[in-house]
């Protein structure tokens, strides 16, 4: 909270509604994640394929827990960037488009009998800003034509 002209103002607006300004400093945290879905994955086979390993794999039937009730629908495949959540999100796209990119045509063909999306994820404590990605880093897109799906966080 600052004094301008005698009135209290903020600088978020979960400043305004809480009467006082969060006392943490702003952060900003990235993801990306190339996920292939369906029944009956290949996974070893996407695995060598691809000639990367999976982050995560799982089979229709598992649970994230032992004591979980969640039974998961189908496979899947999910690659990560590996790069720290600090870098800006492009640069976590990138990185899991170059290391895919030599295998866009297989990709492509597992469209056809599975669910293919690039996962992003965007989590902060700011609840003023945007995200933005140039068009360079959108060519994974637009060659696999795969959905960009983003989860936005404001914590």
């Amino acid at each position: 909270m600052t004094e301008h002209d005698g009135k209290n103002s903020f600088k978020t607006l979960r400043g305004f509604i809480d009467g006082e300004e969060p006392d943490e400093p702003i952060y900003f945290a990235y993801r990306a994640s190339l996920r292939i879905f369906g029944d009956n994955l290949p996974l070893d086979e996407i695995t060598r394929e691809l000639g990367i390993q999976p982050t995560y794999t799982r089979r229709k039937g598992d649970r994230s827990k032992p004591t979980s009730k969640t039974v998961y629908r189908d496979d899947a495949w999910f690659f990560d960037s590996s790069l720290p959540d600090t870098e800006p999100l492009h640069r976590h796209i990138d990185e899991v488009w170059t290391a895919v990119k030599p295998r866009a045509m297989y990709l492509k063909g597992l469209k056809q009998r599975f669910n293919i999306d690039m996962f992003c994820g965007y989590r902060s404590n700011c609840d003023h800003a945007g995200i933005e990605v140039p068009a360079s880093s959108l060519e994974m897109f637009t060659t696999l034509e795969i959905p960009l799906g983003m989860s936005i966080i404001v914590a």
